[in-house]
């Protein structure tokens, strides 16, 4: 069976055919990140914009390198939940109407379990029960998933995502957008920094206190005439966003038992968020499973992939 999933939430426009052992046939993504970078950030409108103009020649592309026709695809999946509420419903529409065109089953998929199946397409070996940490943009939750890939929310950040947050600091850092990678490589000069913002909250997930303890350090420095040192900066701030997610799924995998733990997410593609959770894992006796690394931003695989598992 050869499902065809459709991703519109956010920047990326992709299309993808993976069969149904998780194999992927195609999976093609155009981005619009030059078109953002010049505002910091994704103007909804825009994004919407991109998606109509390019959610064709993606299609066509994707079936090329497929080496398929339409008429070979047994069900359409794309994202209809969450999102750019714009941008969600190019996709939505575009794929339901390809699939009443087609005569076969249309199949709506929320963007975060898209998210958690990327681990299954990237691990062959993988089987809940397990924890999920979802990492991204828009989203930090930490998830149970049963065997049948029914997912129980444990918890969530209280106010900012710890993918928006990178985002938000590079920018007062004045990086280019996206931030995330940029904040990594700038943390990656400074590997031996010194404890410069030990005062952020450590023991739950919340964002936005540490977005604004490093504004408020910026100033302070500046006031003071001093320069700011970058590296020192981004490898500070890198360390408590991590260290919160280490310590709250810590928390978690110890009171549960649970002895497999998958993350994933845009932010799961962080170099030190994977060098430290595999430390915690080899620790604790937990395996631990990532997406590959260009399965962890938007793809339409991942969404395909969740239409296969029927993940709920």
């Amino acid at each position: 069976m050869l499902t065809l999933g459709i991703e519109t939430s956010c920047d990326e426009t992709s299309v993808a055919v993976i069969d149904d052992k998780f194999q992927i046939r195609s999976n093609v993504i155009i981005s619009q990140i030059d078109i953002h970078q010049a505002f910091g950030g994704v103007v909804p409108e825009i994004a919407a914009r991109n998606h109509i103009e390019n959610i064709l020649p993606v299609l066509d592309e994707a079936l090329k390198k497929a080496n398929l026709t339409l008429s070979q695809i047994d069900q359409v999946a794309a994202t209809t939940q969450p999102g750019l509420p714009g941008a969600v419903m190019v996709g939505r529409v575009f794929g339901r109407s390809l699939a009443n065109a087609l005569d076969v089953p249309f199949v709506a998929i929320n963007h975060l379990h898209g998210h958690m199946s990327s681990l299954r397409l990237s691990n062959p070996d993988l089987q809940p029960p397990m924890l999920c940490l979802l990492v991204s943009g828009g989203h930090t939750i930490l998830y149970r998933v049963n065997e049948n890939w029914e997912t129980q929310m444990l918890c969530t950040t209280a106010d900012d995502a710890v993918g928006e947050a990178f985002d938000k600091v590079a920018r007062v850092l004045g990086l280019a957008y996206p931030g995330g990678p940029k904040i990594s490589e700038h943390a990656d000069m400074n590997l031996s920094f010194k404890p410069i913002l030990n005062q952020f909250p450590k023991n739950t997930f919340s964002y936005s206190g540490l977005k604004t303890a490093v504004l408020n350090y910026i100033n302070r420095e500046k006031q003071k005439g001093n320069p700011i040192k970058l590296p020192e900066i981004c490898a500070n701030f890198q360390y408590c966003a991590v260290l919160q997610l280490l310590i709250r799924t810590r928390e978690y995998l110890q009171n549960t038992g649970i002895k497999t733990l998958g993350i994933c997410g845009g932010v799961s593609a962080n170099r030190y968020l994977r060098e430290q959770f595999q430390k915690l894992c080899d620790e604790l006796g937990v395996k631990l499973y990532l997406p590959k690394p260009e399965l962890c931003g938007d793809n339409a695989a991942m969404i395909a992939s969740a239409a296969v598992l029927g993940i709920k």
